[in-house]
């Protein structure tokens, strides 16, 4: 039984001696290195039909991550993204010329929250109806 715990110490302290300084080394390297080179960009997107998001419970609602590559389960991420990146981000977006819609007024309700480009995003916006929204953000928020 004494071998046991013997060699059972001796096994330990020998781990201990040979780990102990990886595991300082692998510690300390993270620290150095920046976190990321891109600016975060991740949001949740929702839709529903309603005057206000207050009012509105969502229909639909994805996510979607813009750095380092489009990502999320926005059915097409990879372009929502480069139209928010040519755009600037969501409050710059602008309507298409080549849309014709109905005066009909049934609300359809978009929401943003999370980050875009480093900086806290919460972004709400109520359209006419979903000609008009369509025009606006051909596929940012086409899910």
């Amino acid at each position: 039984m004494r071998n046991t715990a013997r060699w059972a110490a001796t096994l330990a302290l020998t781990a201990t001696a040979v780990c102990g300084p990886l595991t300082g080394a692998a510690l300390a390297t993270p620290a150095a290195a920046p976190a990321s080179l891109y600016a975060p960009s991740a949001l949740v997107l929702t839709i529903g039909h309603g005057d206000s998001a207050a009012t509105v419970t969502p229909q639909r609602a994805v996510t979607l991550s813009c750095a380092p590559t489009p990502s999320g389960t926005h059915p097409a991420a990879a372009l929502a993204c480069a139209e928010l990146r040519a755009a600037g981000g969501l409050d710059a977006l602008a309507p298409r010329d080549d849309v014709l819609c109905t005066k009909l007024y049934d609300p359809v309700v978009v929401t943003a929250d999370g980050v875009w480009q480093g900086k806290r995003v919460s972004y709400e916006r109520t359209f006419a109806n979903q000609c008009v929204k369509d025009a606006y953000m051909s596929d940012v928020f086409a899910f």
